[in-house]
């Protein structure tokens, strides 16, 4: 079996429908849908869940004290056999080790993923595959990226997408 997973993070929005239209279709067609925190509003949060066939959100260090209450800071999830942890690091600061996310789960998954940097990133490190999707908001000079992964038994593709 084959699962198809899109992750973004850091969309900073007050509505879905600000959400770029290829982000949210990408949303739409995985098979399941992961937001790494910094959503900034409910109805991001109502959207993506309604769009997507499954879903998984955790909370940012950006999203107010409502959707910190009601959204987990870290999730561990396990799909075809590969255990992924979920986080928004808010204790990080602009850049710091990523094996330093570990400490976020009480135990070690194949992968992590997770937002806050704003920077795309795909590496092996310590046998644990970490993704970071980049924003899903297009700033000055910084386009949208996603993560699109797609998990086979326990082989894994990850890709890191440019949304114009």
């Amino acid at each position: 079996m084959t699962t198809t997973i899109t992750v973004i993070s850091d969309t900073h929005c007050q509505k879905w429908e600000e959400i770029h239209p290829t982000i949210r279709e990408h949303v739409k067609k995985s098979d399941v849908a992961i937001h790494c925190g910094d959503i900034v509003k409910q109805d991001v949060v109502d959207g993506f869940i309604k769009e997507s066939k499954k879903s998984f959100v955790v909370h940012g260090n950006s999203d107010p004290v409502d959707l910190r209450s009601t959204l987990p800071y870290v999730e561990t999830i396990t799909i075809e056999k590969v255990t992924i942890g979920i986080t928004h690091p808010a204790w990080g600061a602009e850049e710091f080790p990523v094996t330093e996310l570990l400490n976020d789960f009480s135990t070690k998954p194949d992968m992590i993923l997770f937002g806050h940097t704003h920077e795309p990133y795909n590496q092996i490190n310590d046998d644990v595959l970490y993704v970071n999707p980049g924003q899903a908001y297009k700033s000055f000079m910084v386009d949208c990226t996603i993560a699109k992964i797609i998990i086979n038994e326990n082989d894994i593709s990850v890709s890191i997408e440019l949304i114009k």
